[in-house]
């Protein structure tokens, strides 16, 4: 008989049983379902509402399977629904009626708002030190490469030249972000929803502050409805996974077109490339690829549990058991991509010759020939003109700013001298930005540091 079956006259159809039972996704809140009991047990005990030898009793047996469990000597079952039936049935077939006392005062209600927030604000932990070894990895990547120039792109054509270090630490400022939400986010989970009951609390003299300080939770729900109903820290959740994998996409797309034979700004190393079941020469980043793909299954979480919680009026309904499989798998996602592809950024291999030449093509200084222009007294639209048509005759004689000679410069204007060279060339075209967040050496090596420091 169900732990709730008292009110039934027949059992529930075995179709039934499976199509409610949670225990497949949910079985592994368990840490975190039995520390909840523990604490409310203790609190009970301490209030007098239950025995304190009763109290003391339940959290010594709830410890022992906890360690069961741990052990691999406890099977769950789907006819207990969930896991915090299982584990109630079990702590009663082990104590029996003492067992019975422990879900005084509490509904599964709360007691699933608390677990899931419980076990989330452990994953959002998890996540955090991931991004911590994804940025320190970045930062190796930058230092490694202050020197290397490369071009930058807008509207995937050349633009301007810049560093790879440049380059890559504008994804440690997304990753930087990532951390950013995801501590902000743990303080909306970190508040403990306990004592709200099935929906409007409970006449037992309940003292929420000791279970929340015992849980480690920064503050108590203020409303027993919000307390049972509220899923937004989920899908908040969700929302940062979501922005983490978009991030690793986009870096992902950039892995991919460095590493193909057009760009040849990359070489991936063995371990982290696959090959062709027909085609011996190919070596593919499928790493990239997948983090890419997977991308898409985390928004496809964000999206489902917002449409779950869409129409759902108070409290708690049985949708909202569609919150786990969604939040779990985006969880899941995320960290097999995090490490997977810190370690291939680690261990791929920069072209840097072929960095440098792809910067020398394409006109990425034509900004820097406007400047000096500029400089030198001639407005700045006049300046775009001048360098236009230098451009337009370079294609045409299939030739590139830098060599030009003087008198083909004197030709577009009478402004250009000789130290034209040095300005535009492109050591002097990275190094001169040193405005902060631009692409010179000394700028990012303040930067590294900076940054290097605050991760430490």
């Amino acid at each position: 008989m169900k732990l709730w079956g008292g009110r039934f006259s027949k059992s529930t159809d075995a179709l039934v049983d499976d199509f409610n039972s949670s225990i497949r996704f949910d079985a592994r809140m368990y840490a975190q379902d039995i520390k909840g009991s523990m604490a409310h047990a203790n609190m009970l005990g301490k209030q007098g509402i239950i025995d304190k030898s009763d109290s003391e009793l339940i959290v010594k047996t709830l410890s022992e399977i906890l360690k069961e469990i741990e052990d691999g000597r406890i099977e769950f079952e789907i006819d207990a629904e969930d896991i915090h039936m299982n584990i109630e049935k079990i702590l009663i077939s082990k104590i029996g009626d003492v067992g019975k006392r422990l879900h005084t005062g509490r509904s599964r209600n709360d007691q699933v708002a608390l677990d899931i927030r419980m076990y989330l604000r452990d994953e959002c932990d998890n996540l955090s030190a991931m991004l911590k070894n994804l940025q320190k990895t970045i930062l190796t990547l930058a230092e490694n490469n202050i020197d290397t120039i490369m071009p930058g792109y807008t509207h995937l054509q050349k633009a301007q030249p810049i560093t790879l270090a440049h380059h890559v630490m504008a994804y440690f400022e997304m990753f930087k972000r990532d951390t950013q939400r995801l501590t902000d986010c743990r303080k909306r989970i970190n508040v403990m929803p306990l004592g709200s009951g099935a929906l409007a609390g409970t006449t037992y003299n309940l003292d929420r502050e000791f279970v929340c300080e015992q849980l480690g939770f920064d503050s108590i729900t203020q409303n027993s409805l919000d307390g049972v109903s509220d899923r937004d820290f989920v899908c908040e959740l969700a929302f940062c996974l979501s922005m983490i994998m978009m991030h690793l996409s986009r870096f992902s797309e950039e892995i991919i077109l460095w590493s193909s034979h057009e760009f040849s700004f990359i070489e991936l190393d063995d371990a982290f490339s696959t090959g062709s079941s027909i085609m011996p020469q190919k070596k593919n980043p499928d790493v990239a690829e997948l983090a890419r793909g997977k991308t898409g299954r985390v928004y496809g979480s964000l999206m489902g549990l917002l449409t779950v919680m869409k129409g759902l009026p108070l409290a708690y309904n049985k949708d909202m058991q569609e919150d786990k499989e969604q939040i779990f798998d985006a969880l899941d996602t995320v960290k097999m991509c995090l490490p997977v592809f810190s370690n291939m950024l680690a261990t791929m291999n920069v072209k840097k010759e072929s960095m440098l030449k792809g910067a020398k093509g394409g006109f990425t200084n034509a900004t820097d020939v406007a400047d000096y222009l500029v400089k030198k007294g001639l407005p700045f639209r006049d300046a775009h003109a001048v360098v236009g048509k230098m451009v337009a005759y370079c294609i045409e004689k299939d030739t590139v700013i830098d060599a030009l000679s003087l008198d083909e410069f004197k030709e577009f204007s009478s402004i250009f001298e000789d130290d034209i060279y040095t300005a535009i060339s492109l050591d002097t075209c990275v190094n001169q930005r040193k405005l902060t967040g631009g692409p010179a050496k000394e700028t990012m090596q303040k930067i590294i540091t900076k940054y290097k420091g605050e991760l430490q």
